[in-house]
């Protein structure tokens, strides 16, 4: 079982302090838990994990999320920019969307990166 305070230190690490403060700011006794369980096992246990580094752990999430058409695919695709991914790389990871999960969410994607990441 992972750890809060490794999970914050790796959440603040990938998606940033302004994103962490701003959720942890806006979080209500109703979400607060859910938050919390995020912080200690997604980011506190699975990002950690040794097997797959961040940018490569990174590049999954943006291919799911994109595949999923989910909302946090924006934050992910700046967060990329922390973990080394590259413009090159992203397009390969969304062309892998439009061969295994449609053109449709595919194309979803490279809009949204065009917003989320400076050219």
């Amino acid at each position: 079982m992972g750890s809060y305070d490794e999970g914050m230190r790796v959440r603040r690490e990938v998606l940033g302090d302004e994103h962490v403060d701003r959720s942890m700011a806006n979080a209500t006794d109703l979400d607060r838990p859910f938050i919390e369980w995020i912080t200690t096992n997604v980011w506190g246990d699975l990002w950690v994990d040794p097997t797959l580094d961040r940018k490569t752990r990174s590049m999954v999430t943006i291919a799911v999320l994109a595949a999923l058409g989910r909302e946090e695919l924006a934050l992910h695709m700046r967060a990329s920019l922390t973990t080394g991914v590259t413009d090159a790389e992203l397009a390969q990871v969304l062309q892998h969307v439009a061969v295994y999960a449609g053109v449709p969410a595919a194309n979803h994607a490279f809009h949204v990166a065009r917003s989320a990441r400076p050219s």
